[in-house]
């Protein structure tokens, strides 16, 4: 899986950009399914047909970054967030525009406390003199990618974009698992989840599930500056009990704790009351959909270097799996 992985966070896929990355997946997973279309919000939907279950399950393509809101006289970009980007991590890091123009993120001044950081401060260096310059290389609209060089140190993988190249990945290598089997699996790879689970509403919709699960990525607490928790990287896909977009039906969470079981895999269970996946789009579809949502423990989300061990992703894919064939 980490050859796919380096493939899936290559490409830049802002929100509301995710041509290139869909492009890429289609590839990846159109000799393991019978259709795939794309609808108008551009959610990249992959038919496995089948006379049983119709069974969605989901990752989103999209990554954070960010979009040029002003450019002044002497050619810095002022720009806004797409998806919830952490300022923090995001100072004086590198961003990539997608004709390839290359910038830096910095401050109007030297920060001596970060507790003291305004993102209205912040702007993008792409090394012009003048407004005239810039224009010629980005204009107001155009969006931006982090830049994250992808790094293997054993099992440990450490990428921009495992939010949610993690959870396609597991997808893909889903597809290309199952074998004889009756239900009809739509895997949709979402546009939009960064701001607002935009891709996931039309696509349920479109889709009309008897179920779904999705896959993504959640912080564990196993780092210093984490509140304190169980949760730990390593240690199994995580089952999501709730969190503040959704609440796991409670046959999909039997399901999948039974198909954990099954494979005498070690799964870890989490109640957030913050954050959200695809599941809280899905999840009330349409008359409702039962929806449970799986993730891969990734530490430093929404940042350059996320960090996920590559053996809660394959396990992740070995649970939806598992959780297919005991429908």
């Amino acid at each position: 899986m980490i050859e796919l992985l380096a493939k899936l966070v290559a490409v830049s896929g802002v929100s509301g950009n995710e041509e290139k990355i869909a492009q890429v997946i289609n590839e990846e997973i159109k000799a393991y399914v019978d259709e795939i279309k794309t609808d108008a919000m551009g959610n990249l939907i992959c038919i496995k047909k089948g006379t049983e279950k119709r069974i969605m399950l989901a990752a989103h393509m999209d990554e954070t970054g960010v979009i040029v809101t002003h450019i002044d006289d002497n050619g810095f970009l002022r720009f806004s967030g797409m998806g919830g980007i952490n300022h923090f991590y995001s100072l004086h890091q590198k961003v990539e525009f997608y004709n390839g123009t290359i910038g830096v993120i910095s401050y109007e001044e030297q920060v001596e406390n970060l507790k003291d950081l305004k993102p209205e401060k912040m702007y993008i260096d792409i090394g012009v003199r003048t407004r005239e310059e810039a224009r010629k290389k980005v204009g107001i609209g155009d969006v931006a990618a982090f830049v994250g060089t992808f790094a293997v140190n054993e099992n440990m993988v450490i990428s921009k974009a495992l939010d949610d190249r993690a959870g396609c990945a597991v997808l893909i290598e889903t597809a290309r698992a199952l074998k004889d089997n009756n239900n009809e699996i739509y895997y949709v790879f979402t546009t939009q989840e960064e701001v607002g689970l935009r891709g996931a509403k039309t696509a349920a919709y479109a889709v009309n599930p008897d179920l779904a699960i999705v896959v993504d990525v959640t912080n564990p607490g196993d780092t210093p500056n984490a509140k304190p928790s169980l949760l730990k990287i390593g240690n199994g896909p995580i089952i999501k009990i709730m969190d503040r977009a959704s609440i796991i039906h409670p046959e999909m969470k039997e399901l999948l704790i039974n198909s954990a079981k099954a494979l005498n895999m070690n799964y870890q269970l989490k109640v957030a009351t913050s954050g959200g996946t695809d599941a809280g789009a899905i999840s009330v579809s349409r008359e409702g959909v039962p929806t449970a949502s799986i993730a891969v423990p990734c530490r430093y989300l929404h940042s350059p270097v996320e960090m996920i061990d590559i053996n809660d992703a394959i396990n992740a894919a070995k649970l939806v799996e598992k959780a297919i064939y005991k429908l």
